[in-house]
This record gives structure tokens, C-alpha cells and sequence, in this order.
């Protein structure tokens, strides 16, 4: 089994941030949908971005904002990495200079794998794609999950999961998907927007124990 990776994302504050760095996950998100409960101004993100530890990626999500509003973000915020949860084209995603990962919603989704094909076709320089448990173009976040059996497990880019993942399942759902990452936010939260580090530390070792099972 290879090593899974891990974004927690709905960050909102340095100090869950700080924690979860601690705690080994892999990337953190800020969100930059302003209807969403988990949204941080750019100060604010700015903030959080700037107190990251090595090594750990930051995130910005965004859905179907204009360019200007992306490039005063980017302006302010260090960001690694973007993620597009809307209807952004191709040649919008990869105008900011930055790598980045498309979602693709699968309520109402007939055949995941051809969707995510038509994705890593028309997206073709993005560098994973996201699965989440939303109708394609909605925002994600309603902690619902999905039948993981519809994932592929011969992909040829990286996938990553999300939707409903919590330390209660995120076992199972690795063990079901062999997926690259997966993403998780309301599942580590005490409410939203407020992670709860404990949480945090039994989902990252519930990651751990999978990788540690020999096949």
C-alpha cells in the first residue's frame, strides 16, 4: 500500500493550521467561496499561509469567481496549489501560473470514469482531479459520502477523494479506492469552520494503519 496523502481543508485559523502540521497532513485548504461557513478573507489567509511549516501545501478553492478576484488573492496569499470547484475552463484554471486540481462532482454522474476521463481530457495540464460526493458544478462540503466502488482504481492521474471522510471511515474508504489523497473538513470539525484536534490526530492514524497493512 503507497503512502496515502492527506488535506484538511476549511482551515480558518493559524492555530489549526499549526496543528494540523503537526499532526503530518500533507496540504491544508482555504476556502475562497464566500457562501461557505469555512470562507477567509484574504488577511486572514494570508496569515494562516505564512505560519505553515515546510512542506505542507496551501491551497486555495475557489468556485466560479472572476479573474480579478483570483489574482487579488494570489496577490496577498502565498498559495501552492488552486483548486476549481466550478465551471472554470480549462484555459482560466492554468492562466494563473500556479499548478492546479479540478473537482469533479458525482451526484447524478451515470459513469464516474468517463467523466473523469472527459475531465483529464479537456483539463489536460491539470495535475489531479478531486471526486466529491456533490453534482457537478455545486460547491462541495455537505458531508455526505458516496459509493466508493465507483471509483477507479486504474486511473492514470491522481485522484483524490472527498465527501462525508471522517476518522470513522477513512480506513475503509483508502483500503476500497486505493486513491492517491484524500480531503477532509467537516469530518475533523467541532463545528464549522473549528477543527477539532483530536479529530485530527485519530484520522491521521487511521491513514497510517491502512499504509502499515501488508497485502
Amino acid at each position: 500500500m503507497r503512502r496515502c496523502r492527506v488535506k484538511v481543508c476549511g482551515i480558518t485559523s493559524v492555530e489549526d493550521a499549526a496543528f494540523a502540521g503537526a499532526a503530518g497532513v500533507d496540504a491544508i485548504g482555504l476556502v475562497f467561496y464566500a457562501a461557505s461557513s469555512r470562507y477567509v478573507t484574504p488577511d486572514r489567509a494570508a496569515a494562516i499561509a505564512h505560519s505553515l511549516p515546510p512542506f505542507v501545501t496551501c491551497t486555495g478553492l475557489f468556485m466560479d469567481v472572476d479573474r480579478d478576484f483570483v489574482s487579488r488573492v494570489l496577490a496577498a496569499v502565498p498559495l501552492d496549489l488552486l483548486q476549481f470547484h466550478g465551471s472554470e475552463s480549462p484555459s482560466f484554471c492554468s492562466s494563473f501560473g500556479l499548478p492546479y486540481i479540478k473537482v469533479a462532482g458525482v451526484l447524478g454522474v451515470d459513469s464516474v470514469q468517463a467523466d473523469l476521463a472527459t475531465c483529464a481530457r479537456d483539463y489536460a495540464d491539470a495535475r489531479g482531479f478531486l471526486i466529491d460526493s456533490h453534482a457537478p458544478g455545486q460547491a462541495g462540503g455537505t458531508g455526505k459520502t458516496f459509493d466508493w466502488t465507483r471509483v477507479p482504481q486504474d486511473f492514470p492521474r491522481p485522484l483524490v477523494l472527498a465527501g462525508g471522510l471522517r476518522p470513522e471511515n477513512v480506513a475503509q474508504a483508502i483500503r476500497m479506492t486505493r486513491i492517491y489523497a484524500v480531503d477532509v473538513s467537516s469530518g475533523v470539525e467541532a463545528r464549522p469552520g473549528i477543527k477539532d484536534r483530536n479529530r485530527i490526530e485519530a484520522f491521521m492514524r487511521e491513514v497510517r494503519s491502512v499504509e502499515c497493512e501488508v497485502e
